[in-house]
């Protein structure tokens, strides 16, 4: 690829980042868990990768900003407005479906 290329793919890349992320701030209805059981990511997920990726570039960043980034606020004031509890159902799909460490 030639700079120009790797920079519109990096622009895409961003683009596409944004629109995701918004899209998850939007659809709050949907719950990490439910996340977690169907795709194997959620929010948090999202939010430790870019964190990752900071790092790797030699910026600091706490999981607090990250998440914030994700999430359009504080994670704990996403919790409080939009996260309900987890049913058994969700429960025991989370524990089948988890990421093994």
């Amino acid at each position: 690829m030639t700079i120009d290329k790797d920079l519109q793919q990096m622009e895409f890349e961003a683009a596409a980042f944004r629109r995701l992320v918004q899209h998850l701030r939007d659809r709050h209805d949907v719950q990490n868990i439910d996340l977690m059981n169907l795709a194997g990511f959620c929010r948090n997920c999202l939010s430790n990768w870019y964190r990752e990726a900071a790092e790797n570039a030699g910026v600091e960043m706490s999981k607090d900003q990250s998440r914030e980034i994700v999430y359009g606020m504080s994670y704990d004031d996403w919790k409080n407005r939009y996260q309900g509890e987890a049913s058994a159902a969700q429960k025991a799909a989370f524990e089948e479906n988890k990421p093994k460490e």
